[in-house]
């Protein structure tokens, strides 16, 4: 393993640090709290999502419904309920055990397909149960929230999918809409959007951490340790439940990224649209930098693996 190709996560790790060590620096900048750009930010990201968008995107689900269900069921039970029993297991303040069933119940992000493609996954499959996650995640995250984390914050569903709406659906929506009746444009962007996102996540990143930092001092050791157990897990119990159901190696690879790296932006995004962002928001600005390492890590030791 090369420490370039890390380079993206060290990146991150620093900017952890900073936000950690010098909140007031990156809370506001002349009294405007850098925690108002985060839905903007993220709606870029969800936009360039749409953009790059293609049939192609969606052909997996015909050719293989099996596969794909299997993996959306892992997705949406996996994780939920890993974040769910972590969160009891443990004396967090309510709104900290929140954060852990919330990017629990947040769809995969885009960082799943990359790592699939290191892995030697199979990468069609990774892109559809991400889009179709992401999709289907207006719906199932706010409805896992409220059933699992109900109890410990105040959750209303309605409020929570229109939230989700703005942040994913409609920036996607008028992405794929600028890719059909303007696609020269976004051929020109394409080359960009990755770089973009890139960038949008490491700002949200920083943000939330430096927002959440007088919470990390209490209990950050554990939460770190609480976190990284629920992306293993994650990673495991994605993966031997899809060779339990007889899905092949390259298949099985997908979908144990798929269910262990979840979309820590959006989580950010919807603790900052609840007004939480410095409690709620802390375990998924924790889970985004740490799965980079865990999947790069995995993805490399399994790019390696010739029995596939």
């Amino acid at each position: 393993m090369k420490l370039k190709d890390y380079w993206y996560s060290l990146s991150i790790i620093f900017l952890v640090i900073l936000g950690y060590n010098f909140p007031e620096q990156f809370s506001s900048i002349n009294g405007i709290k850098l925690s108002t750009f985060i839905k903007p930010v993220l709606q870029i990201i969800m936009f360039g999502m749409g953009a790059t968008m293609t049939l192609d995107d969606f052909v997996e689900i015909f050719k293989s419904p099996k596969k794909v269900l299997i993996g959306l069921i892992a997705q949406f039970s996996i994780m939920p309920f890993l974040g769910f029993g972590l969160s009891r297991a443990f004396s967090f303040p309510p709104e900290i055990a929140a954060g852990i069933v919330l990017i629990g119940c947040s769809p995969s992000g885009l960082a799943s397909n990359v790592m699939a493609l290191m892995a030697k996954a199979n990468v069609a499959l990774s892109i559809t149960i991400t889009t179709m996650a992401t999709l289907l995640a207006p719906i199932f995250t706010p409805f896992l929230m409220k059933t699992l984390g109900g109890s410990l914050i105040e959750i209303n569903f309605l409020n929570m999918f229109w939230d989700m709406t703005q942040l994913v659906l409609l920036p996607i929506f008028l992405g794929l809409v600028i890719n059909k009746l303007i696609p020269g444009i976004v051929k020109k962007l394409i080359t960009f959007l990755p770089i973009i996102s890139m960038i949008g996540i490491a700002y949200i990143i920083l943000i939330v951490t430096a927002s959440g930092a007088n919470s990390l001092k209490t209990v950050g050791l554990i939460l770190i340790l609480v976190v990284f157990v629920h992306n293993i897990f994650g990673y495991c119990l994605g993966y031997y439940s899809a060779k339990m159901l007889k899905l092949n190696e390259a298949d099985a690879r997908a979908i144990a990224l798929e269910v262990g790296m979840q979309n820590g932006g959006l989580a950010s995004a919807l603790a900052n649209e609840m007004g939480k962002i410095a409690t709620v928001g802390i375990a998924p600005a924790i889970f985004g930098p740490l799965m980079n390492i865990t999947g790069s890590t995995l993805a490399n030791y399994w790019s390696k693996k010739t029995d596939i």
